[in-house]
């Protein structure tokens, strides 16, 4: 295992925030980072999650400066060639594609129940959808082979990404509840860049549209839920999923593990 030191950790503490990509985050949390159930903490410094990689100098510089090794794009091939990240110095870039908000049922949406339904469903995708499962099950076990510090990504960083996320922590041995609050620091943490877009839809929809495409542009615990749902449906639990939906064997599992936990 690749092991960060205390001395290490010290100055991730403090992480400062990109300008340039405002979800950008330890995967363990602030402070210490994240207790587990069993009395230890998430390691900070491994792995980051971000929002997609459009940096200014200074904040490829910054990531540079964490030594980040590798840089998991999770967006389809249409958003890379639309936005490209910024290559960071070091750090090698691998596309690993899940299939994110469908574009064409977003450009329909009719009312906010509509849009939810959407929402869901993705969520249930990442569980269900064969494609999906081959990419989180390439990327976990990239992040449990390759040299650290790791960053993975998709556009917004918070579904593709959030779930990524959300079964790291859960490996970790994070309870639910704390998860569950990480998920939705998306919302506080990406506002401006939520405002932003919501203008843009203002502007070329019309104000009475903002509200129905506000929830594509959040975080919801019902997203969480449902694909938390079809997971027990599917695979009893989220141990099953990872082995039988994912396919991940023992190794993988407990090196993932080895590098999450202080």
């Amino acid at each position: 295992m690749d092991d960060v030191t205390t001395d290490e950790q010290a100055p991730l503490r403090e992480l400062a925030r990109l300008a340039s990509a405002d979800n950008f985050r330890d995967v363990a949390g602030p402070g210490d980072g994240y207790p587990t159930v069993a009395g230890r903490r998430v390691r900070r410094g491994v792995f980051f999650r971000s929002n997609e990689l459009q940096l200014t100098d200074a904040d490829a510089a910054t990531l540079a400066g964490l030594g980040i090794t590798t840089i998991h794009d999770l967006r389809g091939a249409l958003e890379v060639e639309a936005h490209p990240d910024v290559a960071v110095p070091g750090a090698t870039w691998v596309h690993v594609e899940v299939s994110g908000i469908p574009m064409e049922m977003v450009s329909g949406l009719a009312d906010v129940d509509a849009a939810l339904r959407v929402m869901r469903e993705v969520y249930v995708a990442f569980v269900r959808s064969p494609e999906a499962r081959a990419s989180y099950a390439r990327l976990l076990t990239d992040l449990a082979t390759a040299p650290l510090p790791q960053l993975f990504h998709c556009t917004a960083g918070k579904d593709r990404t959030g779930w990524a996320a959300a079964l790291l922590l859960e490996l970790a041995g994070v309870d639910r509840e704390t998860i569950l609050a990480d998920y939705l620091l998306t919302n506080d943490v990406s506002s401006a860049t939520r405002e932003k877009y919501l203008a843009l839809i203002a502007e070329h929809l019309g104000a009475d549209e903002v509200a129905v495409y506000e929830p594509t542009m959040v975080v919801e615990p019902g997203y969480l839920d449902a694909a938390y749902a079809a997971v027990a449906e599917d695979f009893g639990s989220v141990d099953g999923y990872l082995r039988s939906g994912l396919g991940l064997a023992d190794d993988v599992l407990a090196e993932l593990r080895a590098r999450l936990l202080a």
